[in-house]
């Protein structure tokens, strides 16, 4: 199969390609050449927009569907199909789902559930059983059933021992383990960053404190301890001056933020929109700006939608009850492309993919066609229309986005935004 690229600016550093207008022509998934302007007789596919852009594609280190337990907010099957709309040829899938994927079992099940999706889906195993924080679950089995990873999701270890025993087990096979970075002691039941907004709205509040005293005793553990940790999502100035302590060190951590967490600020809370009820929670431009520093300065790793769809019964109600998260994979690349670099969004877009030992593809003959198609320079005000999954519950809503999405291109599958 003969697929033909028209006139695309590459947007690779490892290509010797970067930022050229070139070509490409890709036979049988395979990048079989590239070149200013390539003529062939015929060709099965002709990809060919105003102003494309292609990278390397793009993955997302956090997402939640719903499947299986809660297929009512989203199946693997249109939960893959959002991802590769959005731009993502890879994702990484949360064990958040009932049952929890806490063995080899359910490893296998959700990885034989995406079979033939243009869209690799690579599954986080949990780190305890059921993810109740109180015995380690089979990470070996699950490492051996494709697990890429291990972390409760959205919830913190709260015996440090239990860490210490999983970063020391898990180098046995060079397992990576996650560390959601909240204190729930001092979080107690917070649903807001506590600050001024929160004293004025009258919701219960999460000092940093509980994200930066979590951090810091996970370090510790990990200098004691040796082995590979990812702390997923961070939210305050002082996490990100911490890790960055921590990297220089040489301790092997990484990190993440919500591109949520890069967006929007606390201020939003004013309209009580239950969109913004996210964990961790948005805090005050000062972690902004620290966040967005830490992204070019290397200390962040990657951006994650931390896309988590909720059905209306758990989102449309009082604040107080209404479940965190916010949906993400749609609005991922126009949000952070909005706030940094079209540089630094495809770093972090892609930079995930060494520290979760996904395969990279750069664009250079001979390597295997992996593509992300799009306009860096689209303005548009994200709507319901753009909304792809089946849960609606985005934060984007009414907010100027910049970056179209074109689609992707995995091996021979093609896939359109707008298909």
């Amino acid at each position: 199969m003969k697929i033909l690229i028209k006139s695309a600016r590459i947007v690779d550093n490892e290509s010797p390609h970067n930022h050229k207008v070139m070509d490409i022509l890709v036979e049988d998934g395979v990048i079989k050449q590239i070149a200013p302007s390539i003529k062939v007789k015929k060709t099965d596919k002709e990809i060919s927009f105003d102003n494309l852009h292609v990278s390397q594609g793009w993955f997302d280190s956090s997402v939640n569907f719903g499947e299986p337990g809660y297929e009512e907010r989203e199946t693997i099957d249109n939960g893959l199909r959002t991802a590769a709309r959005s731009g993502f040829t890879a994702v990484a899938l949360n064990p958040g789902n009932d049952p929890v994927t806490d063995n080899k079992g359910a490893v296998s099940f959700l990885r034989k559930k995406a079979e033939g999706q243009p869209v690799s889906l690579y599954p986080i195993g949990a780190l305890t059983r059921k993810s109740e924080g109180a015995e380690m679950a089979e990470l070996y089995d699950m490492q051996q059933a494709g697990a890429i990873a291990f972390g409760d999701y959205k919830k913190a270890v709260q015996n440090p021992n239990m860490l210490k025993i999983a970063l020391q087990y898990a180098q046995n096979f060079d397992g990576l383990v996650l560390s959601f970075p909240q204190e729930n002691k001092i979080a107690h039941n917070g649903m807001v960053n506590e600050h001024e907004n929160s004293t004025l709205l009258g919701l219960k509040g999460i000092p940093a404190l509980a994200e930066e005293l979590q951090i810091t005793r996970d370090l510790y553990i990990l200098e004691y301890t040796g082995g590979k940790l990812h702390i997923p999502t961070i939210s305050t100035a002082k996490a990100v001056e911490i890790i960055r302590d921590a990297k220089e060190k040489g301790l092997d951590v990484s990190c993440g933020v919500a591109v949520h967490n890069l967006f929007f600020t606390d201020d939003v809370l004013k309209e009580f929109d239950t969109n913004a009820k996210v964990l961790p929670p948005l805090r005050t431009k000062t972690d902004v700006k620290a966040l967005i520093a830490g992204l070019r300065d290397g200390t962040i790793d990657m951006v994650t939608s931390d896309h988590s769809p909720i059905d209306v019964e758990h989102k449309i109600v009082e604040f107080d009850n209404a479940f965190f998260g916010t949906i993400g994979l749609e609005s991922a690349f126009g949000a952070l492309l909005h706030v940094v670099s079209l540089k630094t969004a495809i770093k972090m877009l892609t930079g995930g993919k060494t520290r979760f030992n996904i395969p990279e593809s750069f664009i250079e003959e001979g390597a295997p066609a992996n593509f992300t198609f799009f306009d860096p320079d689209k303005t548009y005000t994200f709507g319901k229309e753009n909304i792809l999954s089946s849960s609606k519950n985005s934060l984007f809503l009414g907010h100027e986005l910049k970056g179209k999405v074109f689609g992707i291109l995995s091996g021979e599958s093609f896939l359109a935004s707008e298909d």
